[in-house]
């Protein structure tokens, strides 16, 4: 928040003091082990003992030192940087195959139109079929998306803002928000609006689930549960991408679709958990220890990290920028 360029936030000498700084053995210090609480207490009302085992200076980077917090950081490295090393090749793929095709079908239309005209016959009596419309998405679904976009982009505007605030533009787009204090409320209400959707959606599925049995339910042919079906799916779209192979015959929800939803899923667990327990930290640390909010920390940003390149490329290209479905599938 200091490097954002404001000064309404924690500083060094809120735990350390000013004139009267001491090492920490010294009784009278602010961070002597008899003092530490009263200390984190002054911003923090209601703060106990595991409250102040918080790592103020800690490093990811140390193992020795920092077990959790160096395993926390890389678990979430190998998983966003696998995640989108894996379903950005598939989007490559289907982006150098798009192309392709698209380059042959235009080629094949432009000798369609050098091509001597054809006679019509003599009567044509059968009209043209007018083509099927399903509606895939219920008018449910659609608000909550519009509501999900919102609120994901108000989430993802204001932190990255501070994850990245040794930036120049993190600095210019958190003033523009109003400033940390107003950049964090927006979050917070995008937050609360995320999991009322996500909550709202849960009621929706066991609404939709009642008088189905589970098993028909989960692995039924509308399930969004990924399936055997789906990896051959999978396989089958590698393999027509290469040229080797028909495009397969998709279910009602492709892999990648499924993909995106247990995606939601997981990340509203993970990140809303993590994300509750750094918005009351005092009422978390009365059962947890306080490294644990170092560790929330790190798991809260880089998932949202990972969400965010995800949504903004990934997604954007299976929804929007294939080339045989732009602008919008």
């Amino acid at each position: 928040v200091s490097r954002l360029g404001f000064t309404q936030t924690a500083q060094c000498y809120d735990c350390h003091g000013s004139h009267d700084i001491l090492p920490a053995r010294d009784p009278r210090a602010h961070l002597n082990s008899a003092n530490v609480v009263a200390t984190c207490q002054k911003c923090h009302p209601g703060a106990g003992p595991k409250f102040a085992g918080y790592l103020t200076h800690a490093t990811p980077h140390d193992r020795q030192k920092y077990p959790w917090l160096f395993w926390a950081f890389w678990a979430m490295t190998a998983l966003l940087v696998g995640t989108l090393g894996f379903t950005g090749a598939h989007s490559l793929l289907w982006l150098w195959h798009g192309l392709k095709t698209k380059g042959q079908v235009a080629a094949a239309a432009v000798a369609a139109r050098m091509a001597p005209p054809v006679a019509p016959p003599a009567a044509q009596t059968a009209a043209p079929e007018k083509a099927m419309e399903f509606e895939r998405f219920t008018r449910l679904n659609r608000v909550l998306h519009v509501v999900m976009i919102v609120s994901f982009i108000g989430c993802a505007a204001t932190g990255m803002s501070l994850k990245f605030s040794n930036t120049r533009w993190a600095s210019i787009l958190s003033h523009l928000l109003g400033g940390f204090q107003t950049a964090g409320f927006i979050h917070r209400v995008c937050a609360i609006l995320m999991i009322g959707l996500f909550l709202t959606h849960l009621v929706d599925v066991l609404r939709r689930k009642k008088g189905t049995p589970w098993m028909e339910f989960l692995l039924g042919p509308n399930t969004m549960v990924p399936t055997l079906k789906d990896a051959r799916e999978f396989v089958g779209s590698v393999k027509w991408f290469l040229g080797r192979g028909e495009r397969p015959n998709y279910s009602r929800w492709t892999y990648w679709e499924k993909f995106d939803y247990m995606g939601v899923f997981w990340g509203m667990v993970v990140i809303g958990l993590t994300g509750l327990a750094l918005w009351f930290p005092v009422l978390v640390t009365h059962f947890l220890p306080g490294w644990t909010l170092n560790v929330a920390t790190i798991i809260h940003s880089d998932e949202a990290l990972l969400a965010t390149g995800f949504i903004f490329t990934v997604h954007f290209f299976n929804t929007h920028l294939r080339p045989e479905k732009f602008p919008m599938d």
